[in-house]
């Protein structure tokens, strides 16, 4: 079983940036795929970015030149650099963390961009 635990959510304006990151309780080496996703209120969780063990990454079409996800195998923590964002950014975003069809979930961290 794995662990993962967002930081890194907060208030920030139009047009800002932040980081969030994502710590996992084992060897990130050891995980097939790690991403993120979002869920805005009344609506649907939707998938933001993902990133998998060989380094290759996937985004949406709304997070593609704003958003990057890396990680930092020595501290098995992920990583989402959010930039230039939007007040329809504003959601709760979870990370996850697959090894095979399993997968582990955050509690989620809120991300709130004002106009």
């Amino acid at each position: 079983q794995v662990q993962v635990v967002e930081s890194g959510g907060g208030l920030v304006e139009a047009g800002g940036s932040l980081r969030l990151s994502c710590a996992a309780s084992a060897s990130i080496q050891s995980i097939n795929f790690m991403g993120w996703y979002r869920q805005a209120p009344g609506k649907q969780r939707e998938f933001v970015a993902g990133l998998s063990s060989g380094g290759i990454t996937t985004y949406s079409d709304s997070a593609k030149g704003r958003f990057t996800i890396s990680r930092d195998n020595a501290k098995n923590t992920m990583y989402l650099e959010l930039s230039r964002l939007k007040p329809e950014d504003t959601a709760t975003y979870y990370c996850y963390a697959a090894r095979g069809i399993v997968k582990y979930w955050g509690q989620g961290t809120q991300v709130t961009v004002s106009s």
